[in-house]
């Protein structure tokens, strides 16, 4: 037992001078943690906000944009550095603040948009001669024959008053 505590007190005095603060060791783990989350979330970040802001900046009049809303238009106006006026049917047009414009859309990107005209009524269309001898070709499905129901039984008739005399006069 003697000698462990010698050991141990042989070990403390050397070992000193090579252990670390452990104060020093933590803030070096909260400064590489900060360096990745810099890396990782500030900065892609404030890229992302600094092209946005710059497309907003960039909007003029005829551009097509989409909105957070899901709305597809066109700046019809710009009202001032806050809020545009955006078109986004024939003669619909809306009050948009700015920030709320996603993203500019070129003109690959719009959507194509046609004016909705009210269906008409159409007449049966008449078959074409072809669809008529295709019709034609086809054979009507063959009628199964009716099933024949099972032999009964039939009761016996009933004897009328009159053969039931004729037959007690034999």
């Amino acid at each position: 037992m003697l000698i462990n505590q010698a050991h141990a007190q042989e070990l403390g005095t050397a070992g000193e001078a090579a252990t670390m603060d452990p104060t020093v060791f933590n803030l070096g783990l909260i400064l590489v943690l900060f360096i990745l989350f810099y890396f990782l979330m500030i900065r892609p970040q404030s890229k992302r906000m600094k092209e946005t802001r710059a497309m907003l900046d960039s909007l003029k009049k005829g551009d097509t944009v989409l909105t957070a809303a899901g709305f597809i238009g066109t700046v019809s106006k710009i009202v001032d550095e806050r809020e545009v006026e955006i078109e986004l049917g024939k003669g619909l047009t809306v009050k948009a603040m700015r920030y709320s414009i996603q993203q500019k859309l070129d003109k690959s990107d719009a959507p194509k948009t046609t004016e909705a005209k009210p269906a008409a009524k159409k007449a049966p269309a008449k078959k074409t001669a072809a669809k008529k001898t295709a019709s034609a070709t086809k054979k009507a499905p063959a009628k199964k024959a009716a099933a024949k129901k099972p032999a009964t039984k039939k009761a016996p008739a009933k004897k009328t008053a009159a053969k039931k005399t004729a037959a007690k006069k034999k």
